[in-house]
């Protein structure tokens, strides 16, 4: 079984066509047809089927592609790797981030770091902690920034690089701004601005409602930190984002915050690579360039 199989066999479960995936491995049909006829042969089972014009995997297929996923990421890992030891200043670096970071972290740190190797080429792929985590496992990503719950896996090394809160936002005009504390009073007769429910801001501000027994009588739902921010200064409404995604309206007064009374559960911002994954110098350069407390041990923190 050689890589070029595993890749027909990914491949064709992503374009559901073999003139697809001749077009995007440079090949012919009939050599991508030979490769496919001659890998049922080498495992003695049927692994694809035509259907409607389609060519979808069977169920022998489907259990194959979850090794040739990971077989596939390895090997293009493999070659970016010993590419990096002939020249760092070239090369790859592929890092995935949860939103709050992605958007008010990294993009400073990666500037700086591009005007300092501008022959290394950047990605960043926004998503949510736990899909960052899986992409780390299967080798897609080779760091994620993460603001998130403490985790553990076996796989991953991680490292803090801060803590972060929940907090009420809302505009100076409001009269939550009068108060030294979140008078929950207030809060219950304001309009709320409440983050959609898959995020994990939704997630934990759902709880500290229940927990206080907040029940919310106006509110609509927005999926970006920055509409809901945009919203909240239009006043009257109040919000509870990332304590980091709001700092800068804060200084400069577009925004007030306050503590969530209650609210016990933080959130922490961690790096994490996949220990399987061979020293990569870019991954190291990138490092020092992260605000990581120098009193910290930079791997394994829980």
């Amino acid at each position: 079984m050689n890589l070029i199989k595993l890749q027909i066999v990914e491949l064709l479960n992503r374009h559901q066509k073999i003139t697809a995936v001749a077009d995007e491995l440079g090949l012919k049909q009939p050599t991508v047809t030979f490769h496919m006829k001659s890998l049922e042969k080498e495992l003695g089972v049927s692994l694809f089927e035509s259907r409607g014009g389609k060519v979808i995997l069977r169920e022998p297929g489907k259990a194959l592609l979850h090794y040739a996923v990971k077989i596939n990421a390895l090997a293009a890992e493999s070659r970016r790797i010993v590419q990096e030891f002939g020249a760092l200043e070239r090369g790859q670096l592929r890092i995935g981030a949860s939103y709050v970071p992605a958007t008010y972290l990294l993009p400073e740190i990666i500037h700086q770091f591009s005007l300092q190797h501008p022959g290394v080429s950047i990605s960043i792929a926004v998503q949510t902690s736990p899909v960052t985590r899986e992409m780390l496992i299967n080798h897609e990503i080779d760091l994620g920034i993460m603001l998130t719950e403490p985790f553990e896996h076996p796989a991953l090394v991680k490292g803090l690089i801060g803590e972060d809160q929940l907090v009420a936002i809302f505009s100076p005009d409001h009269p939550l701004a009068a108060e030294e504390e979140l008078r929950l009073d207030l809060l219950q007769q304001s309009r709320l601005v409440l983050h959609s429910g898959e995020s994990s801001t939704r997630q934990l501000s759902d709880r500290w409602m229940n927990d206080i027994g907040l029940q919310p009588l106006h509110y609509m739902e927005l999926d970006s930190a920055e509409a809901i921010k945009r919203s909240v200064m239009l006043g009257g409404s109040v919000a509870f984002l990332s304590k980091m995604a709001v700092e800068e309206e804060v200084r400069q007064h577009r925004l007030q915050m306050k503590a969530l009374p209650g609210l016990d559960q933080r959130r922490y911002l961690y790096y994490a690579y996949n220990k399987e994954r061979h020293y990569s110098g870019l991954i190291h350069r990138l490092l020092p360039a992260l605000p990581i407390p120098t009193n910290r041990n930079r791997q394994g923190i829980a």
